[in-house]
């Protein structure tokens, strides 16, 4: 075919086969995409081939989803690009109830008048913490970034050279500090920092100590960073606020991992983690600490910009209801459920899904993810399957997205819920034919 055979938009439009496809503005922009791509392959010498065909398929993509349910079978728990934590049911009952019509988000039922969103999680986080205040705002970057803009703003911020991470995809402490308007001031070395460091390097143009996790990598060897404790004491000495930037944050006891209320105990002037990390919530940053400082934060114009969403506010709410009852919040969150299930719980159904497709039990190790513990391995096993169905697996409905190892598909059942082995096997036996 030449270029001077293509039809017109308009013949193509007119086939019967388009007739009640779609409305007709998007019949015509997918019959004029589908040509742009036919020139293309005509000028590279291919045959386009049935053009009401091509067009069928762009309408047919305009209508699928972009952002789709996916099955984690890396291993990975926290996966960043796979949405990282998934909501415990009770928070999606919570999100499906509140999405669904009005609510009080800003309304206080009992005084008729207008109330604040943070009042449905700054009671619960209150409690869970022991903190004296607690804001909420989209993510633990924008929690930082706003404790800096609100108490920091043209001062200069103290941090130890070995904590000047970078978070991911680019985004780096340094950065977030100069976008908040603070001055950025190293202290100590990148293995050893201590805390005549910080001393030494408070002036008067000091605003606050920033203590930053690492909590998406390690240094070992000759290393030393001071305790959160002797930051509080020079931080009182010199009346300096401490604020203790945890990133992924935890509510419970995990190893390596410090939780919000033992940092406030420590003496934090202001503790920021993330809600959908460690926490297994939605996305989300959290403040705690002391309430003086948590309202500047609240009243900075920048949180307006930074505040959570209702559906956040609702997922973040009914998971931290969970970590009430402890016990609950162990069986109950998927993060902390996969973080702490037995290795012979996941070989079992490993196993069951090798049977079921015909495949072979791998010893494996899973990860936590979502830069989090990341020394921490977790003993697990795999579903082992041929290596070309990977791809295959990606494209299925849903995707299935694997490990390729050793020239094996490696299907990890540590991130393989219990009610999902049925459909990977299906996925499965369905790419294989």
């Amino acid at each position: 075919m030449e270029l001077r055979d293509l039809p017109s938009v308009d013949e193509i439009a007119a086939d019967e086969r388009l007739a009640r496809a779609a409305p007709r503005p998007l019949i015509v922009a997918a019959v004029r995409s589908a040509l742009a791509r036919a020139r293309e392959e005509i000028r590279a010498g291919a045959d386009p081939g049935d053009l009401v065909e091509r067009v069928e398929l762009e309408l047919a993509a305009t209508r699928n989803a972009r952002l789709r349910p996916a099955i984690n079978a890396t291993g990975v728990i926290v996966h960043t690009n796979l949405g990282r934590a998934p909501l415990a049911r009770e928070a999606l009952e919570r999100v499906s109830a509140v999405a669904g019509g009005y609510s009080n988000l800003e309304y206080d039922l009992g005084e008729g008048s207008r109330g604040s969103r943070q009042d449905h999680v700054a009671p619960i986080l209150r409690r869970l913490t022991g903190a004296e205040a607690a804001l909420v705002v989209n993510n633990n970057a924008a929690a930082v970034l706003l404790a800096l803009a609100a108490l920091a703003e043209g001062r200069e911020v103290l941090v130890s050279r070995g904590e000047l991470i970078e978070i991911g995809d680019g985004f780096r402490i340094p950065d977030v500090l100069a976008r908040s308007g603070a001055r950025l001031r190293e202290v100590g070395t990148t293995n050893r920092t201590r805390a005549a460091d910080y001393e030494r390097a408070i002036r008067p143009e000091t605003a606050l100590l920033l203590r930053v996790h690492q909590s998406n990598f390690r240094l070992v060897g000759f290393t030393e960073q001071p305790r959160l404790a002797e930051l509080v004491r020079i931080g009182r000495a010199h009346r300096l606020p401490v604020i203790d930037d945890m990133g992924s944050g935890v509510l419970v006891a995990l190893e390596d991992e410090p939780s919000a209320r033992e940092a406030l105990a420590a003496g934090a002037d202001l503790v920021c983690f993330s809600g959908d990390k460690l926490l297994g919530g939605p996305q989300a940053g959290i403040v705690v600490g002391r309430g003086d400082l948590v309202e500047r934060l609240r009243r900075h114009p920048l949180q307006r910009a930074l505040r959570a969403d209702k559906l956040t506010l609702a997922a973040l709410e009914a998971t931290l209801g969970l970590y009430l009852e402890p016990e609950r919040a162990a069986r109950e969150i998927p993060v902390l459920r996969m973080l702490t299930e037995s290795a012979e719980a996941v070989r079992d159904r490993a196993e069951r899904l090798a049977g079921l497709v015909g495949g072979e039990v791998e010893e494996t190790v899973g990860r936590v993810g979502g830069g989090a513990l990341p020394l921490a391995e977790l003993p697990s096993f795999a579903c082992g399957v041929e290596e070309e169905l990977a791809a295959r697996l990606r494209e299925a409905d849903p995707p299935v997205v694997a490990l390729v190892r050793d020239g094996r598909c490696l299907l990890d059942c540590r991130t393989i819920a219990e009610a999902a082995l049925d459909e990977v096997a299906q996925a499965v036996t369905a790419c294989r034919s």
